[in-house]
Protein backbone atom coordinates (compact mmCIF):
# COMPACT_ATOMS: atom_id res chain seq x y z
CA UNK A 1 0.00 0.00 0.00
CA UNK A 2 1.31 3.22 -1.08
CA UNK A 3 1.08 6.54 1.47
CA UNK A 4 -2.23 7.79 -0.45
CA UNK A 5 -3.28 4.37 0.73
CA UNK A 6 -2.27 4.66 3.64
CA UNK A 7 -3.78 7.60 4.48
CA UNK A 8 -6.74 6.81 2.79
CA UNK A 9 -7.13 3.68 5.02
CA UNK A 10 -6.88 6.30 8.39
CA UNK A 11 -8.92 8.95 7.46
CA UNK A 12 -12.22 9.54 5.80
CA UNK A 13 -12.41 12.27 3.27
CA UNK A 14 -15.69 13.91 5.30
CA UNK A 15 -13.36 14.03 8.39
CA UNK A 16 -10.84 15.95 6.65
CA UNK A 17 -12.79 18.62 4.36
CA UNK A 18 -15.08 19.01 7.23
CA UNK A 19 -15.36 22.46 7.60
CA UNK A 20 -15.55 23.05 11.58
CA UNK A 21 -14.30 25.93 11.94
CA UNK A 22 -15.08 28.41 9.44
CA UNK A 23 -12.19 30.75 8.38
CA UNK A 24 -11.61 30.69 4.79
CA UNK A 25 -8.27 32.84 5.13
CA UNK A 26 -6.60 29.52 6.62
CA UNK A 27 -7.99 27.15 3.43
CA UNK A 28 -5.76 26.48 1.08
CA UNK A 29 -7.58 26.72 -2.54
CA UNK A 30 -4.82 24.16 -4.09
CA UNK A 31 -4.57 22.26 -1.02
CA UNK A 32 -4.64 18.01 -1.26
CA UNK A 33 -5.52 17.52 2.91
CA UNK A 34 -6.01 14.25 1.81
CA UNK A 35 -6.00 11.50 -1.25
CA UNK A 36 -3.97 11.88 -4.30
CA UNK A 37 -1.16 13.55 -5.22
CA UNK A 38 -1.17 13.44 -9.25
CA UNK A 39 -3.81 13.98 -11.42
CA UNK A 40 -2.91 10.36 -12.80
CA UNK A 41 -3.30 9.26 -9.34
CA UNK A 42 -6.86 10.97 -8.96
CA UNK A 43 -8.44 9.89 -12.52
CA UNK A 44 -7.58 5.83 -11.62
CA UNK A 45 -9.08 6.65 -8.66
CA UNK A 46 -12.12 8.16 -10.01
CA UNK A 47 -12.87 5.18 -11.83
CA UNK A 48 -12.82 3.01 -9.22
CA UNK A 49 -14.86 5.67 -7.20
CA UNK A 50 -17.47 5.59 -10.49
CA UNK A 51 -17.99 1.72 -10.62
CA UNK A 52 -18.91 1.60 -6.88
CA UNK A 53 -21.07 4.69 -6.58
CA UNK A 54 -23.13 3.74 -9.59
CA UNK A 55 -24.15 0.62 -7.63
CA UNK A 56 -25.17 1.80 -4.56
CA UNK A 57 -26.82 4.64 -6.31
CA UNK A 58 -28.35 2.03 -8.09
CA UNK A 59 -29.58 0.30 -4.90
CA UNK A 60 -30.77 3.91 -4.01
CA UNK A 61 -32.91 3.98 -7.08
CA UNK A 62 -34.66 0.50 -5.84
CA UNK A 63 -34.91 0.88 -2.44
CA UNK A 64 -36.82 4.10 -3.44
CA UNK A 65 -37.41 5.08 0.37
CA UNK A 66 -34.76 8.17 0.49
CA UNK A 67 -32.53 10.60 -1.22
CA UNK A 68 -29.51 12.56 -1.39
CA UNK A 69 -28.87 16.12 -2.29
CA UNK A 70 -25.18 17.75 -3.02
CA UNK A 71 -25.43 21.13 -2.79
CA UNK A 72 -22.56 23.28 -4.65
CA UNK A 73 -21.91 26.73 -4.05
CA UNK A 74 -18.85 28.75 -4.86
CA UNK A 75 -17.16 32.05 -6.63
CA UNK A 76 -17.65 32.06 -10.67
CA UNK A 77 -15.75 29.55 -11.70
CA UNK A 78 -14.90 27.19 -9.20
CA UNK A 79 -16.14 24.32 -11.03
CA UNK A 80 -20.21 23.77 -9.58
CA UNK A 81 -20.65 23.13 -13.71
CA UNK A 82 -17.42 20.75 -13.90
CA UNK A 83 -18.43 19.10 -10.85
CA UNK A 84 -21.79 18.13 -11.82
CA UNK A 85 -20.38 16.56 -15.09
CA UNK A 86 -17.85 15.02 -13.90
CA UNK A 87 -19.07 14.02 -10.99
CA UNK A 88 -22.59 13.30 -11.56
CA UNK A 89 -22.10 12.04 -14.81
CA UNK A 90 -20.47 8.50 -12.97
CA UNK A 91 -23.77 7.66 -12.55
CA UNK A 92 -27.01 6.31 -14.33
CA UNK A 93 -28.97 9.68 -15.22
CA UNK A 94 -31.87 8.35 -14.66
CA UNK A 95 -31.16 8.30 -11.03
CA UNK A 96 -30.03 11.91 -11.11
CA UNK A 97 -31.76 15.26 -10.98
CA UNK A 98 -29.96 18.41 -11.38
CA UNK A 99 -31.10 22.34 -10.98
CA UNK A 100 -29.18 25.18 -11.46
CA UNK A 101 -30.50 28.45 -9.91
CA UNK A 102 -29.83 31.88 -11.35
CA UNK A 103 -31.11 35.37 -10.13
CA UNK A 104 -34.73 35.21 -9.17
CA UNK A 105 -37.11 36.09 -11.95
CA UNK A 106 -39.70 38.11 -10.92
CA UNK A 107 -42.01 35.84 -10.29
CA UNK A 108 -39.43 34.13 -8.38
CA UNK A 109 -39.12 36.82 -6.08
CA UNK A 110 -42.87 37.28 -5.45
CA UNK A 111 -42.71 33.82 -3.44
CA UNK A 112 -40.99 32.98 -0.67
CA UNK A 113 -36.91 32.75 -1.33
CA UNK A 114 -37.23 28.56 -0.63
CA UNK A 115 -40.49 28.03 -3.19
CA UNK A 116 -38.19 27.95 -6.11
CA UNK A 117 -36.09 25.20 -4.30
CA UNK A 118 -38.59 23.01 -2.96
CA UNK A 119 -39.75 22.83 -6.35
CA UNK A 120 -36.48 20.99 -7.70
CA UNK A 121 -36.18 18.50 -4.79
CA UNK A 122 -34.59 15.16 -5.76
CA UNK A 123 -37.53 12.87 -5.92
CA UNK A 124 -36.98 9.48 -3.63
CA UNK A 125 -34.19 7.37 -4.84
CA UNK A 126 -32.76 9.86 -6.86
CA UNK A 127 -29.48 11.67 -6.31
CA UNK A 128 -30.07 15.58 -6.67
CA UNK A 129 -27.41 18.42 -7.71
CA UNK A 130 -27.97 21.76 -7.00
CA UNK A 131 -25.19 23.89 -9.23
CA UNK A 132 -25.76 27.06 -6.68
CA UNK A 133 -29.05 26.58 -4.03
CA UNK A 134 -31.09 28.42 -1.69
CA UNK A 135 -27.32 30.10 -0.44
CA UNK A 136 -27.66 32.49 -3.10
CA UNK A 137 -30.54 34.26 -0.79
CA UNK A 138 -28.37 34.89 1.63
CA UNK A 139 -25.19 35.84 -0.14
CA UNK A 140 -25.89 38.21 -2.64
CA UNK A 141 -28.31 40.13 -0.43
CA UNK A 142 -25.81 40.57 2.29
CA UNK A 143 -23.33 41.76 -0.63
CA UNK A 144 -25.43 44.41 -1.81
CA UNK A 145 -27.10 45.13 1.13
CA UNK A 146 -30.28 44.66 0.23
CA UNK A 147 -31.48 42.79 3.19
CA UNK A 148 -30.79 43.92 7.22
CA UNK A 149 -28.65 42.01 9.36
CA UNK A 150 -32.48 41.30 11.25
CA UNK A 151 -34.21 39.57 7.96
CA UNK A 152 -30.89 37.86 7.03
CA UNK A 153 -30.62 35.82 10.56
CA UNK A 154 -34.33 35.14 9.70
CA UNK A 155 -33.18 33.45 6.79
CA UNK A 156 -29.99 31.59 8.17
CA UNK A 157 -32.80 30.38 10.28
CA UNK A 158 -35.34 29.32 7.98
CA UNK A 159 -32.38 27.33 5.55
CA UNK A 160 -31.22 25.44 9.09
CA UNK A 161 -35.02 25.00 9.81
CA UNK A 162 -35.34 23.68 5.85
CA UNK A 163 -32.66 21.47 5.79
CA UNK A 164 -33.57 19.67 9.20
CA UNK A 165 -37.14 18.98 7.69
CA UNK A 166 -34.96 17.72 4.87
CA UNK A 167 -33.19 15.15 6.98
CA UNK A 168 -36.41 14.42 8.50
CA UNK A 169 -37.67 13.26 5.12
CA UNK A 170 -35.14 11.11 4.51
CA UNK A 171 -32.74 13.36 2.38
CA UNK A 172 -29.20 13.52 3.22
CA UNK A 173 -27.69 16.57 1.89
CA UNK A 174 -23.82 16.75 1.37
CA UNK A 175 -23.00 20.50 1.14
CA UNK A 176 -19.87 21.50 -0.65
CA UNK A 177 -17.92 24.76 -0.57
CA UNK A 178 -15.87 25.19 -3.35
CA UNK A 179 -12.91 27.15 -2.93
CA UNK A 180 -11.38 28.86 -5.34
CA UNK A 181 -8.08 31.56 -5.61
CA UNK A 182 -8.81 35.19 -7.27
CA UNK A 183 -5.38 34.21 -9.07
CA UNK A 184 -6.81 30.94 -10.64
CA UNK A 185 -10.37 32.87 -11.14
CA UNK A 186 -8.72 35.06 -13.27
CA UNK A 187 -6.64 32.20 -15.42
CA UNK A 188 -10.26 30.86 -16.54
CA UNK A 189 -11.88 33.77 -17.07
CA UNK A 190 -9.10 35.15 -19.26
CA UNK A 191 -9.57 31.29 -20.65
CA UNK A 192 -13.24 31.91 -21.05
CA UNK A 193 -12.13 35.03 -22.99
CA UNK A 194 -9.30 33.63 -25.19
CA UNK A 195 -11.28 30.30 -26.36
CA UNK A 196 -14.10 30.95 -29.11
CA UNK A 197 -15.53 27.97 -27.51
CA UNK A 198 -15.88 29.21 -24.00
CA UNK A 199 -17.04 32.96 -25.22
CA UNK A 200 -20.27 31.54 -24.30
CA UNK A 201 -19.63 30.87 -20.47
CA UNK A 202 -18.06 35.02 -20.07
CA UNK A 203 -20.67 36.84 -18.59
CA UNK A 204 -19.25 40.73 -17.58
CA UNK A 205 -21.31 40.91 -14.67
CA UNK A 206 -18.30 38.42 -13.87
CA UNK A 207 -16.02 40.93 -13.67
CA UNK A 208 -18.36 43.23 -11.39
CA UNK A 209 -18.52 40.19 -8.80
CA UNK A 210 -14.76 39.88 -8.96
CA UNK A 211 -14.14 43.80 -7.66
CA UNK A 212 -16.41 42.62 -4.43
CA UNK A 213 -14.48 39.47 -3.37
CA UNK A 214 -13.30 40.32 0.13
CA UNK A 215 -17.37 41.04 0.63
CA UNK A 216 -18.51 37.75 -0.76
CA UNK A 217 -15.73 36.59 1.61
CA UNK A 218 -17.42 37.63 4.88
CA UNK A 219 -20.54 36.70 3.16
CA UNK A 220 -19.51 33.61 2.29
CA UNK A 221 -18.08 33.08 6.16
CA UNK A 222 -21.26 34.47 7.86
CA UNK A 223 -23.42 31.87 6.09
CA UNK A 224 -20.92 28.76 6.75
CA UNK A 225 -21.24 29.76 9.81
CA UNK A 226 -24.75 30.48 10.65
CA UNK A 227 -26.07 27.34 8.62
CA UNK A 228 -23.83 24.65 9.93
CA UNK A 229 -26.28 22.18 11.82
CA UNK A 230 -25.89 20.33 8.42
CA UNK A 231 -22.12 20.01 7.96
CA UNK A 232 -20.11 21.76 5.24
CA UNK A 233 -16.95 20.27 3.07
CA UNK A 234 -14.50 22.58 2.36
CA UNK A 235 -13.39 21.48 -1.07
CA UNK A 236 -9.70 22.99 -2.67
CA UNK A 237 -11.05 24.37 -6.36
CA UNK A 238 -7.82 25.45 -7.80
CA UNK A 239 -7.25 21.71 -9.34
CA UNK A 240 -10.06 20.61 -11.07
CA UNK A 241 -9.18 17.14 -10.60
CA UNK A 242 -9.10 16.86 -7.27
CA UNK A 243 -11.56 19.15 -6.91
CA UNK A 244 -13.52 16.42 -8.62
CA UNK A 245 -12.22 13.73 -7.01
CA UNK A 246 -12.74 14.74 -3.52
CA UNK A 247 -16.90 15.80 -4.41
CA UNK A 248 -16.69 12.26 -5.46
CA UNK A 249 -15.46 10.40 -2.34
CA UNK A 250 -18.01 12.47 -0.42
CA UNK A 251 -20.64 11.63 -2.11
CA UNK A 252 -19.13 7.99 -2.16
CA UNK A 253 -18.96 7.36 1.60
CA UNK A 254 -22.34 9.24 2.20
CA UNK A 255 -23.55 6.17 0.18
CA UNK A 256 -21.65 3.93 2.08
CA UNK A 257 -22.58 5.08 5.07
CA UNK A 258 -26.16 4.71 3.80
CA UNK A 259 -25.88 1.39 2.84
CA UNK A 260 -29.24 1.39 0.27
CA UNK A 261 -30.40 -2.02 -0.26
CA UNK A 262 -32.04 -3.74 -3.21
CA UNK A 263 -35.93 -4.73 -1.85
CA UNK A 264 -36.59 -8.32 -2.02
CA UNK A 265 -38.96 -9.44 -4.61
CA UNK A 266 -42.48 -9.32 -4.17
CA UNK A 267 -42.90 -12.71 -5.73
CA UNK A 268 -41.91 -16.33 -5.91
CA UNK A 269 -38.99 -16.77 -7.58
CA UNK A 270 -38.93 -20.05 -8.30
CA UNK A 271 -42.25 -19.83 -9.21
CA UNK A 272 -41.39 -17.14 -11.54
CA UNK A 273 -38.86 -19.36 -13.09
CA UNK A 274 -41.17 -22.00 -13.67
CA UNK A 275 -43.79 -20.07 -15.35
CA UNK A 276 -41.03 -18.28 -17.20
CA UNK A 277 -39.67 -21.59 -18.90
CA UNK A 278 -43.07 -23.10 -19.30
CA UNK A 279 -44.61 -19.85 -21.35
CA UNK A 280 -40.99 -20.29 -23.54
CA UNK A 281 -42.34 -19.44 -26.99
CA UNK A 282 -39.30 -21.02 -28.19
CA UNK A 283 -39.63 -24.74 -27.32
Amino acid sequence: MNRYGRIMAKKSVRAALRLDEVDLSTLDPAGRPIGPRTKKEAADDLAATGTELDGLQEALYAENSRAVLLVLQGMDTSGKGGVVSHVMGLVNPQGVQIASFKKPTPAERRQHFLWRIRKQLPEKGRIGAFDRSHYEDVLVPRVEKVLTAGQLRERYREINDFESELAAGGVTLVKCFLHISPEVQKERLLARLDDPRKNWKYNPADIDVRSKWSKYQEAYTEALKACSATPWYAVPADRKWYRNWAVSRLLLETLREMDPKFPPPAYDLEAEKARLISADPLR
